[in-house]
């Protein structure tokens, strides 16, 4: 089945506002972009009182400035985007910020969401674009280039370099997108990364951390995966080692190197503030790294206050609540060892109830895996494939929160299939959000059925189906039907 969706380089237009229409029109009356759909004043900023409201500390005295108002040779990009360029202030959106760290360890997908081609010089206007995911398709979303100063500097977030404005006029986009400035004060980290990426997401909670948690990092740092992860606690207070207790971090890499003879398992992280590091084991200037292969030193540490460093992956489970990971289909073919994720997608719709008969009314989509994965080690039985399924609802405005989940059935082929010949395969933990679901598992190879369970809630809804795999998984858009 076709999907008829707004692609990354055709997407749809947020609020009908065409870039490139707005940007000839400014340029043909030599005036600069003023957003009406999202204006310089406090309707932007917020409503409630105890975030970013009009009475609220934060938003009284803020002044709307272009960055030729803030800095003199204001620029878009300098020197190449990264993760050194956010550096949280004034918003609580360190979810959002460390989502950005995580986005720009890749450029493929960076420039997926921030178009490079754009100018404070050649053909400026005042205009800006950025491009965002959202249940199933890409939209454009236009901005001008008003910020929120205070005495002449930005409120929320800022770059390491004091003239360069992609990751400020990027927030201001997705606070667009989510109705306000205030809408980014707290969230989960990989909301963000979703609507970065079209990834599927998944959670994994550190106090039930698998055995081979690191393995499952590591292979998702080398595919490109992005990660992020939540330390313990409330209130952004700093711990003994420097951890910020309730705070949101990147996951920049992932390591083992070989120390007093024994395989030492590292991880890196960086604080979005852009200070503030860990300072326990394997920090910058801790004295392991004086004992370890110099060449492995010189390749792993740098030592710099920039928010990243890295620290025993132990320490990782032992301060850190949640690590969550984003799962993308690269669209160039590119990555570190050559392990991707491929990506299978079917729209279609599902009848809501849950009795018998519903459910043989609705689809049922079979999959085949049938290469195992790369790392099979210590597995004695038959070896396994890594597969994660999501499934989002399309909700409209009028239709209330639906959240579905489903089965997936060990498929015993035959002319007639009955439903009591399908063994129901174990169920990983869930990553849930408003709109849909997804799971992580780890199958035999073989032939599979996914099967919704949908909630007696009086509608139908439209879904959207995706299957990622170690391999190709060869998702069948034709639905199962089975007997009553």
């Amino acid at each position: 089945m076709a999907l008829d969706i707004g692609t990354n380089s055709e997407p749809k237009k947020h609020l009908g506002q065409d870039y490139e229409q707005l940007k000839e029109q400014c340029l043909a009356s030599s005036s600069l972009f003023e957003d009406e759909a999202f204006p310089a004043c406090q309707q932007s900023l917020g409503t409630d009182p105890k975030k970013l409201g009009p009475d609220t500390e934060t938003a009284q005295g803020i002044v709307w400035l272009r960055p030729s108002e803030i800095c003199t040779s204001p620029e878009f990009i300098t020197k190449g985007a990264s993760r050194f360029d956010i550096c949280q202030q004034g918003l609580g959106d360190c979810w959002f910020l460390c989502s950005i760290g995580s986005l720009t360890l890749s450029e493929e997908h960076l420039y997926q969401v921030v178009p490079k081609d754009q100018s404070f010089q050649e053909g400026y206007a005042g205009i800006f674009h950025y491009k965002f995911w959202q249940q199933g398709e890409w939209v454009d979303v236009v901005v001008d280039d008003k910020l929120p100063t205070k005495n002449g500097q930005l409120v929320f977030v800022c770059s390491s370099q004091s003239n360069e404005f992609w990751s400020p006029l990027l927030e201001k986009a997705y606070a667009k997108l989510k109705g306000s400035y205030e809408k980014l004060d707290g969230g989960v980290p990989i909301e963000a990364l979703e609507d970065f990426t079209g990834g599927i997401c998944e959670i994994i909670f550190l106090n039930e951390a698998p055995s081979d948690l690191f393995k499952t990092v590591r292979r998702s740092v080398r595919a490109q995966s992005l990660l992020t992860c939540s330390s313990k606690g409330e209130g952004e207070q700093n711990t003994a080692d420097n951890v910020v207790t309730g705070h949101g971090y990147s996951i920049t890499g992932a390591e083992e190197v070989t120390y007093h003879g024994n395989k030492e398992q590292l991880i890196r992280v960086r604080n979005p503030w852009g200070n503030t590091e860990w300072t326990g084991a394997w920090s910058d200037s801790a004295p392991e790294w004086d004992e370890i292969d110099p060449a492995v030193k010189d390749a792993l540490l740098v030592q710099r206050e920039d928010g990243e460093v890295w620290m025993p992956f132990s320490e990782l489970i032992k301060n850190y609540s949640e690590l969550q990971i984003c799962n993308i289909s690269s669209t160039s073919g590119s990555s570190q060892d050559g392990h991707q994720w491929t990506l299978d997608q079917i729209e279609g719709t599902f009848i809501s109830g849950s009795s018998v008969e519903v459910f043989m009314d609705n689809p049922q989509f079979r999959f085949t895996l049938e290469v195992p994965d790369d790392d099979q080690d210590g597995v004695e039985d038959e070896p396994l494939c890594t597969v994660i399924v999501s499934l989002i609802m399309k909700l409209t405005e009028e239709q209330d929160v639906i959240v579905n989940d489903f089965d997936i059935y060990k498929a015993q082929w035959s002319s007639d299939i009955e439903l009591e010949e399908l063994k129901c395969v174990s169920q990983s933990t869930a990553y849930k959000r408003e709109s849909g679901i997804s799971r992580r598992f780890r199958l035999p190879i073989g032939e599979y059925v996914m099967a919704p369970n949908t909630p007696e809630n009086g509608e139908d809804a439209e879904f959207y189906l995706r299957v990622f795999s170690a391999r190709k998984s060869g998702v069948d858009d034709t639905a199962i039907t089975f007997d009553a």
